[in-house]
Order: structure tokens, then C-alpha cells, then sequence
């Protein structure tokens, strides 16, 4: 069996490739496809485990959820993950292969174009319908001669293209008209629908330049999709600019939880179950200036532990940090995987898998330390809280070796790891509570231990506790996301773009 296939595209980052293969994908399985997603190569640091203890982009995983399968590394054959400015880690079909640089990643990239194809053909193989998803934009010319994931991805697998531009970012027809300029002839035919994404306002106002950019280009728009704020879906790259917000002053009614924007921050989609719940106000916050005494300090997953330690000191919020929780407020502090490592003592790397520092000094608020290894744990767990007894699952991604050293205990207890039954502790909490650390990331993704973790704060206030609401459901915000698509765009012309019906 060969799939169908169609790519999605953009004018260039973040305009919403990821968020539109997703509602495609609900859209296809919901009108009968058996359909997946692929992205022959992401750059991102929010990364997921898969089933076969392999490391994919979390895009990919969330675009499996909407399809209701389990996500495999065939579906992100090759995950970019940077950790300095000119450097990443690089994982292929699930594991890391070493650390390169931009020259070094360029050269290495032909030898990839075999994993991608296979993990292609396997896909197309056991589905009806594949959901392409290019990277940045399909015009950038220094990397169009060695593209794994953009025009050539999609010549090989004959899926026709729809381009994607950001309206809200403003500019959008220029940034349509000059993606395809830089296109040649025959890569410009392979564009069969352009869809402009983020649209706030009256449609009617937009018709002239629709009518203009169809004339111009000679390519159909073949929707407008709103700007939307109810419905939420986990982010790929990037913390919504909405997410770093100032607090106004008042009587406060919501917990305040500050997550420090380190900068190589990973996994921030740990944090989509806080924001969504009535009584919370996060924000990320990229000054110490900002940190004023919230309930909760959560230090987050990181690609480069001892860089963004050294920034927790050089910035000034090691010292923020410090001081408020010597000053007798209520703050606790919460560290999740390099969060967790930086809490400690000291993290050791003698390998130099960071950093040529062999021993760098932790915070020193948890007496935890942490040695660096060289191989990298892969895992899906599941948990349970030593406080509550309520269970929690969740994926390890880490070099670190952790070790309690002192006076605290341990915060949970694995009883499941990659589907077989163990027992043993993981993470450490403070004896009085107010420092916490853990590997496990997505724990707050669970309700009830969301839930009783809040009450926990909220106690402390001298609030009275809240019942889980059991409102939310990714599955149904997956429903309204392709309910959301489908209403703003031509359904026809997709099904005649899909079976090949524009020339």
C-alpha cells in the first residue's frame, strides 16, 4: 500500500505549520483516513519518548494524539535538539548520534537521506494518508541544496503542497509572493493551496488581497484561519508572547507560578496543565526583576544544564532565588530534569558532554548531585506521588545521574518503566516541602495530581481547596481545532489538491 500524502509549508517559522497538520490529521481520521503525521527532520527542544524508548519532537506526538495513534520515531526520523548558539545534539530514529556543529550537521546530512525515506516508506506503508510537515520555509537558500524535510521531502513522498503564512505576524502577502519568487518553476508548481493562518478581523476586508494573491501567483487560497484563544493545544518551538505577562496589582485570587525562561529551555509544554487550570497565573520570566515572592518557582528542562546555571548566577536570579527563600515567604521552588540537576550541589561532567568544566557548583538548595553520562535514559514511566499516593505518568530525557547526598527524601516512587514493573524512588523533596526535583517530565499533565499538588499551595494561603474539574480533554480540543479548520477552508479544493486534481 502507498499513502496518500500532502505537506504542509510555511512562509517560515512559527506561523502554524505544526497546529495545521494537526487539525488536518483530526480532519482526515475524522472523515475516515487511517492517517499519521512526518516531519523527516524537526529542530526543537520540546522532545517526547516514544514506546520504543526513542526521543521525537513533541510536535510529532502531539499530531499522533490527534490522529489517536501511539507516536514513533518514524514519524521525526531526525530531531535537531541545539544546545549553544552554533551547536545541537543530534538524534536519529530516536537516539543520539553525538553532538555537531551547523558544518559538521551539514556535511553528515546526505548520509540521513536514507533514514528519512525509510521511516517515509514505512509510514506509508500502514497508513492510508500521510500529513507532511516542512521546517522554517522551503525557500531559504543556503539550505535548499542539501533539504532533507521541505520540497525534496515532498518530491520523493508526491505530496502536493499547501503554503502557510502568519497574518498576525503582518507582511503576509509580500512573505507568500516572495517564498514562491525564490522558488524555481518547477518547485513553484508543486504549491497547490495557500492557507493564511491567524486572521483577526472581518473576512470581507481581506478579499482584495485574496483576489490579488490569487491573480498574482496563479495558486487558490484555500482558507483563512482565525486567530483563536480557546483552544489549547500544546506549543512547538516557543513560549507564546502572551505567556510572558506583567502582574497588575490588587487583591490576589490566583496562584502565582514563575517559570524561569532559561535559555536553552526544553520541554515548556510541562507547564500546559498549570496554565490551564481557573486558578493559576504563569508566566515565564526572563529578568529576576520580575520574581516577587510567587507560591511557586519552577526552574525548567534545559538542552545545556551548566550553561544555563552559570545564567542563574551571571543574571542575578540565583540570587533572587536565594534571597526569597531565606526571606520566610511561602515561595517553594520546583526544578524538572537540568532544573532538578541545578538545585544540587554540584553537577559533575567529566566526559564534557557540556561543558570543559569538569565540576560546576549547584545551587545548593537540595542536597542532590549529579554526574553526566554519556548514555542517555529514554523512558516512559509511570509513578506515584510519596505524599498523596496519587499515580502520574510521564517521560525521562537525561544524561544526568542523580544522587541523594543529604537530609531530604525522595518525592515519588516509579512502579512502571517503558511497560514493565519496577519499584524505585525518584526525584527528592525537601523535609519541610518547599524545594522539589524531579526527572519525570509531564507529571502535571495528570489532573488529580495537578489538582492536589495546586491544593497543596493553596493551603498555604489559607485557601480553601478546589475540586478537579475534569473539563479538559486534549482529545476534544483536538475536535474543535479541526472543527476550527474545517469551517474556514475549502474541504473541496482539499480533496482535489489530495487526489492530485490541480495541475
Amino acid at each position: 500500500m502507498h499513502a496518500k500524502t500532502i505537506q504542509i509549508c510555511g512562509t517560515g517559522s512559527g506561523v502554524g505549520k505544526s497546529v495545521i497538520v494537526a487539525a488536518l490529521c483530526r480532519i482526515f481520521l475524522q472523515d475516515g483516513y487511517k492517517v499519521c503525521p512526518f516531519k523527516a527532520q524537526n529542530m526543537a527542544l520540546n522532545s517526547f519518548v516514544t514506546k520504543e524508548q526513542g526521543e521525537i519532537g513533541r510536535a510529532q506526538a502531539t499530531q499522533a494524539q490527534a490522529c489517536r495513534i501511539e507516536p514513533s520515531v518514524d514519524m521525526n526520523p531526525v530531531l535537531i535538539k541545539p544546545s549553544s548558539d552554533v551547536g545541537a545534539q543530534v538524534i536519529v530514529q530516536g537516539k543520539p548520534i553525538g553532538n555537531m556543529n551547523a558544518l559538521r550537521y551539514t556535511k553528515y546530512k546526505s548520509r540521513l537521506k536514507t533514514v528519512v525515506k525509510e521511516s517515509f516508506d514505512r509510514l506509508s506503508g500502514k497508513y492510508q494518508l500521510v500529513v507532511l510537515e516542512g521546517a522554517g520555509s522551503p525557500a531559504e537558500i543556503n539550505l535548499k541544496s542539501h533539504d532533507l524535510v521541505n520540497l525534496k521531502m515532498a518530491s520523493y513522498a508526491k505530496a502536493p503542497v499547501i503554503l502557510v503564512g502568519d497574518i498576525d505576524k503582518g507582511g503576509v502577502f509580500a512573505w507568500i509572493v516572495g517564498t514562491l519568487e525564490l522558488l524555481t518553476a518547477r518547485e513553484r508548481k508543486m504549491i497547490k493551496g495557500i492557507i493564511i493562518n491567524k486572521f483577526r478581523g472581518d473576512k470581507s476586508l481581506l478579499m482584495p488581497g485574496i483576489d490579488f494573491l490569487e491573480k498574482k501567483t496563479g495558486i487558490k487560497v484555500l482558507g483563512v484561519i482565525p486567530y483563536y484563544r480557546n483552544i489549547k493545544i500544546p506549543e512547538e518551538d516557543a513560549v507564546p508572547l502572551d505567556s510572558f505577562k506583567s502582574r497588575t496589582p490588587g487583591k490576589q485570587t490566583r496562584l502565582n507560578i514563575d517559570v524561569i525562561y532559561l535559555p536553552h529551555i526544553s520541554n515548556f509544554t510541562d507547564f500546559d496543565g498549570l496554565e490551564k487550570e481557573p486558578d493559576v497565573r504563569l508566566g515565564y520570566l526572563k529578568s529576576p526583576e520580575e520574581l516577587n515572592n510567587p507560591d511557586l518557582i519552577i526552574i525548567p528542562g534545559t538542552k545545556n544544564t551548566i550553561s544555563d546555571l552559570k545564567y542563574l548566577y551571571k543574571s542575578g536570579f540565583a540570587k533572587k532565588i536565594l534571597s526569597i527563600l531565606n526571606s520566610g515567604a511561602m515561595t517553594q521552588v520546583m526544578g524538572i530534569c537540568g532544573g532538578y540537576q541545578m538545585l544540587g550541589s554540584k553537577i559533575h561532567d567529566k566526559n564534557g558532554l557540556e561543558s570543559g568544566c569538569r565540576q560546576t557548583s549547584g545551587l545548593n538548595i537540595l542536597p542532590v548531585e549529579t554526574s553526566l553520562k554519556t548514555d542517555k535514559i529514554l523512558s516512559q514511566v509511570k509513578a506515584k506521588d510519596l505524599l498523596s499516593g496519587m499515580g502520574l505518568t510521564g517521560y525521562e530525557i537525561h544524561h544526568g545521574r542523580t544522587r541523594i547526598t543529604g537530609n531530604c527524601r525522595p518525592a515519588f516512587e516509579v512502579f512502571e518503566r517503558n511497560d514493565k514493573k519496577t519499584r524505585y524512588p525518584e526525584g527528592a523533596v525537601a523535609n519541610d516541602g518547599r524545594i522539589l526535583g524531579t526527572y519525570i517530565h509531564g507529571i502535571f499533565d495528570a489532573e488529580p495530581f495537578r489538582r492536589d499538588f495546586l491544593n497543596r499551595l493553596r493551603r498555604k494561603r489559607g485557601w480553601p481547596v478546589l475540586t478537579a474539574s475534569g473539563n479538559f480533554n486534549l482529545d476534544k480540543e483536538f475536535d474543535k481545532l479541526a472543527k476550527l479548520v474545517k469551517d474556514n477552508i475549502d474541504t473541496g479544493l482539499l480533496y482535489k489538491i489530495l487526489a492530485g486534481g490541480i495541475k
